[in-house]
């Protein structure tokens, strides 16, 4: 008579993918399409300047909306997931994103491009950005962080970055109105899709979270979600190190969002190269940024967080300082390899920063995904600030060339605060 050997249980959960990593992937979808959908700006600028003779000054001015309600938007976002879930606010904000988009396609006035494109759709993104990514690494994860932060950050960038080139051929061919009603429909499509896949807490599903020894309890609901918001920045405006990665995350928003995605097709326009290709440039940024991000998040892990950004800005500001000259109607080498360098570094600065903002005995466990929520605020002004200045400096110069070598030297100045951020306390 043959005897059946039964697995242990404890085998079987161990063959067995934990739940946490299919919330990451469904967390990662939500991420990616929320970035592709700011990718849009950049694009929309010549668009707009043509066909309503709009400023650049004015166009950039609703973009500086769009970021800036896109980072203000994520600490009160990140807020009322400790209230109603992370899964009720991604659906709701992909419903707004969904509105913005499609109201955009009938206005006639810029400011209407500052109301529906720059808050609504502005605000609707802010809520699926890192934010929400901090929340599920927190929630989820006790090992692998630094790991998953870099992979939901690489989301966002390859939803960024990767769908550009298919989003400008679009334009091209389609002009910007159907390619933004496409962004509204994927919106509406996935809204029911993530509340439908997305779980708040490991509890919910009666497990622990990856790599923990005990079951967590789910927490309580938090009320008053907009106090508690104001509540945490003000706690944490209370320390040194919080308006340090503050400063260096709203740098960081100037050298990358508020300068590439807004800037780096027009201004390659400028240089005679077709837009098509200035967009598949930056696509390419966004696959080196998907390999970047995962290995930052990789040795965030490993190495001191602050040595890191110091060595991040610091070499993206020499990059950027160089671009000027690399840019003409062909790709030559040498601007492939900025490509290549700047993609590396673009994105790369989340996961040291999250990590900082989760110092323990300053700003608490549960407080980190908003503390970083309001860095993420700081970032996305910066990065509006610099779209709306650099809009401007081509109405008066005629070219974006000014703008490089500024953005570069802010860089500089970030890996300076970098290393003057409080050490963390090693986290188990």
């Amino acid at each position: 008579m043959t005897q059946t050997i039964e697995t242990p249980p404890a085998v079987r959960d161990r063959r067995r993918i934990h739940r946490a990593w299919w919330v990451a992937a469904v967390a990662a979808l939500a991420i990616m399409s929320a970035g592709a959908f700011s990718t849009m700006p950049g694009l929309l600028v010549d668009p707009l300047h043509q066909e309503f003779d709009w400023s650049r000054g004015s166009i950039g001015f609703a973009m500086w909306v769009n970021m800036a309600l896109n980072g203000l938007a994520a600490p009160f976002a990140t807020s009322l997931m400790d209230r109603f879930g992370p899964r009720n606010v991604v659906a709701a904000a992909l419903g707004i994103v969904a509105v913005g988009a499609a109201l955009t396609t009938v206005m006639t006035q810029a400011w209407q491009l500052t109301l529906y494109w720059g808050f609504l759709v502005g605000l609707g993104c802010g809520s699926i950005a890192m934010g929400f990514a901090a929340i599920v690494v927190g929630r989820w994860f006790t090992r692998r962080r630094g790991l998953v932060t870099g992979i939901l950050t690489a989301a966002s960038v390859f939803g960024q970055f990767v769908f550009l080139p298919v989003l400008s051929s679009a334009m091209d061919r389609y002009q910007w109105r159907p390619v933004t009603v496409t962004v509204a429909l994927v919106s509406l499509v996935l809204a029911p899709l993530v509340w439908l896949l997305l779980r708040d807490h490991p509890a919910d599903a009666g497990l622990k979270p990856y790599g923990a020894e005990e079951f967590t309890p789910k927490p309580a609901p938090v009320p008053g979600a907009a106090r508690h918001a104001v509540q945490v920045l003000r706690r944490a405006a209370g320390t040194g190190p919080f308006w340090l990665l503050a400063g260096t995350f709203a740098i960081c928003g100037a050298s990358t969002n508020g300068i590439m995605w807004t800037s780096f097709v027009p201004a390659a326009h400028d240089h005679g190269m077709p837009p098509t290709t200035a967009a598949s440039l930056l696509s390419l940024i966004g696959i080196f940024n998907v390999a970047g991000t995962v290995f930052s998040g990789w040795l965030t892990d490993r190495v001191d967080p602050r040595l890191l950004l110091c060595v991040y800005y610091a070499l993206r500001g020499l990059s950027l300082a160089c671009l000027p000259a690399l840019l003409g109607p062909q790709t030559g080498p040498p601007l492939i390899v900025f490509v290549v360098f700047f993609g590396l570094l673009d994105v790369a600065t989340v996961p040291p920063t999250i990590a900082l903002c989760a110092i323990r005995e300053i700003y608490g466990e549960r407080d980190s995904a908003i503390v970083f929520g309001w860095t993420l605020t700081f970032h996305q002004v910066g990065a509006g600030l610099m779209a709306f200045l650099s809009g401007m400096v081509r109405d008066a110069l005629g070219s974006y060339d000014a703008v490089w070598p500024a953005s570069g030297a802010l860089c500089g100045v970030a890996a300076l605060m970098a290393m003057a951020i409080r050490k963390p306390a090693p986290v188990g």
